[in-house]
């Protein structure tokens, strides 16, 4: 019997012209052309505060109760309010995109206040990494950031970011945060900017924003090398909106519901979650919890309370979230009582995972909810493609969105997706020789990612993720590693115990892998008390015949030496954000570690 599933409507990316060029080049389009789309954001914010002004927009826990107390709401009125408020004092101190907008904090209803009064005022923002304020020690990417972007104010929620401020941020910065004070230094409260009376410089300053307009800078992971600053500007953001508003289309059948905990300086929660409440009239409800062990409990909490329309998050959020649904029935009604589709980004979600929430979805509802895939990056602002059908599995990422240009080009052995369109970046911020190496000869974004067609004789049925090219390397053989795919299979062969891994072997006869244990759920599996140090945890005998067992899995499963590992070594480290070994959203620099 076929699975049945929940159908919410869709479009925009189900089926693409196909152009095949003599050098083997191929080119796809959507067969939907793109709809008309605003030349700036805040008209999407003004007309809601019009059309539904006392509906929430974005709404957190109260901070000051420990555990965190009731939510905190801020109306599309509210926001308009403050946007142009906050707007007015920006322009007052002579902001611009030579001296932007720096907030080094998590995501909180300040900074979602101070974005929005920055893009009103057409002054740029650069939200950035908190670990790079609150867990490097030595202040490398922050200190790198800065320096690109030269801020003419910087934005903290509070004094713990005193530190990197002192360390980073030149005296005659303006500096705000919304409490504390740190000696020695001016510091404005944020207070202060709410209360500023928004007068004609702001409606001068806000009637010429366009869509050529600087929004944010937003910095790359910098997993290999220094983060670079992607211009977004409103073009990009406006018009990737209306792509997935005709991709996704049952976003604006009911205005969306999002339970969010994706941090706003990443493309993903910053742009595209954000975007889809501001685009659609819906409400976004911050949520403080995180992807890990002990951070799930919050986020549990949330979703227990709230169910979200449609519920995005990374492949560990959805990994620990369906671990958790296993014992508990009151998070499993309401989070599948309403939520429309799930989607994730930023890695692939194991089938393991995905097979976990069907069981699920099917055992609470009677029904699977679609999972929507995709590929987008910072530099398109971020979605290119979709994969949106029932069909849809592991490693899918579908066809274009409409007004994407899809260009595949084959490099060595392997397929590069390109990609053109309005929502396809100007270049990076002073940088114009890494902007012109971007881009090729027809203006194409380069993304050094490869694919591979689902079913070579059916291109309608779209194109699956074969591996960052950057990645992939050589044995002695000649033979090339595909890494993405064999890590994918290493995860999901060891599921739930395993976080990561890493693929070894340059120039080596044979594979090796690096393995990252999901330690406390190694401890829970086998006994472990809490304090028993890692090392002696992987030491154990019982636990090396679980990873030997998972070796042999691979091994068996293997057709040759290019996806047959030959050896495993357990790390009781986790990788170090300073060694340059892993980026704040997560993702493991493979070269590093």
């Amino acid at each position: 019997m076929s699975p049945v599933y929940r159908k919410p409507r869709v479009g925009g990316c189900l089926s693409a012209q196909v152009e095949r060029r003599s050098d083997g080049t191929i080119v796809l389009r959507s067969t939907e052309p793109l709809g008309e789309y605003p030349r700036q954001l805040g008209e999407r914010l003004e007309h809601w505060a019009r059309v539904a002004p006392e509906r929430t927009l974005i709404a957190r826990r109260d901070p000051s109760v420990p555990g965190g107390g009731d939510w905190i709401r801020l109306s599309f009125a509210q926001v308009l309010q403050r946007a142009r408020a906050i707007g007015q004092a920006l322009v007052d101190r002579g902001l611009s995109a030579e001296r932007p907008v720096a907030i080094l904090s998590d995501n909180d209803l300040e900074h979602f206040s101070l974005a929005m009064g920055a893009m009103w005022a057409g002054v740029p923002f650069v939200p950035v990494s908190p670990a790079y304020s609150l867990v490097s020690q030595d202040y490398g990417k922050l200190r790198h950031i800065l320096g690109v972007t030269t801020p003419g104010l910087v934005f903290a929620s509070s004094v713990a970011y005193a530190k990197a401020i002192e360390a980073v941020v030149p005296k005659e910065t303006h500096v705000v945060l919304t409490e504390g004070s740190i000696p020695g230094r001016t510091v404005t409260p944020f207070a202060e900017l709410l209360a500023t009376s928004p007068g004609a410089g702001i409606d001068a300053a806000h009637a010429s924003v366009g869509p050529d307009t600087i929004v944010k800078f937003l910095f790359t992971s910098g997993s290999t090398k220094d983060p670079k600053g992607v211009i977004n500007t409103q073009r990009m953001l406006c018009s990737n909106m209306q792509m997935a508003a005709q991709s996704k289309a049952f976003l604006a059948d009911t205005p969306p519901v999002l339970v969010d905990w994706l941090p706003w300086n990443h493309t993903f929660g910053g742009n595209q979650n954000i975007g889809v409440c501001l685009y659609n009239g819906g409400t976004l409800y911050i949520d403080e919890g995180k992807p890990t062990p002990k951070g799930i409990a919050t986020t549990l909490r949330n979703l227990r309370e709230i169910a979200p329309t449609i519920y995005y998050n990374v492949p560990k959020g959805f990994e620990e979230l369906s671990l958790a649904m296993e014992q508990d029935d009151v998070l499993r009604e309401t989070l599948f009582s309403r939520v429309q589709a799930f989607m994730f980004a930023g890695a692939g979600l194991s089938q393991a995972v995905w097979d976990r929430l069907d069981r699920l979805a099917e055992r609470t509802v009677g029904e699977r909810i679609p999972v929507i895939t995709g590929l987008g990056m910072t530099e398109t602002a971020p979605s290119c493609l979709f994969a949106v059908g029932e069909g849809v599995r592991s490693g899918h990422i579908g066809l274009p969105c409409p007004g994407v240009e899809v260009k595949l080009v084959p490099v060595d052995d392997k397929t590069e997706v390109r990609f053109r369109g309005p929502n396809v970046m100007p270049g990076y911020w002073r940088a114009p020789q890494q902007t012109a190496e971007a881009f090729d000869e027809e203006g194409f974004y380069q993304t050094g990612d490869a694919v591979k067609w689902i079913d070579e004789n059916d291109p309608q049925r779209g194109l699956a993720f074969d591996g960052r090219i950057a990645e992939d390397f050589k044995l002695s053989t000649g033979t090339f590693v595909s890494v993405g795919p064999l890590r994918a299979k290493v995860i999901a062969a060891g599921d739930p115990l395993i976080v990561d891994a890493v693929v070894a072997g340059l120039n080596r006869d044979d594979l090796g892998l690096l393995i990252f244990p999901r330690i406390d759920d190694v401890r829970a599996r086998f006994g472990f008390d809490a304090a028993v140090p890692a090392a002696e945890v992987l030491a154990a005998p019982p636990v090396r015949a679980f990873f030997q067992s998972v070796l042999d899995k691979l091994w068996a499963a293997g057709t040759g030496s290019a996806n047959r590992p030959a050896r495993a070594m357990l790390l009781a480290d986790p990788p170090q954000i300073d060694r340059h070994e892993i980026t704040d959203k997560g993702s493991i620099n493979q070269r590093a570690v």
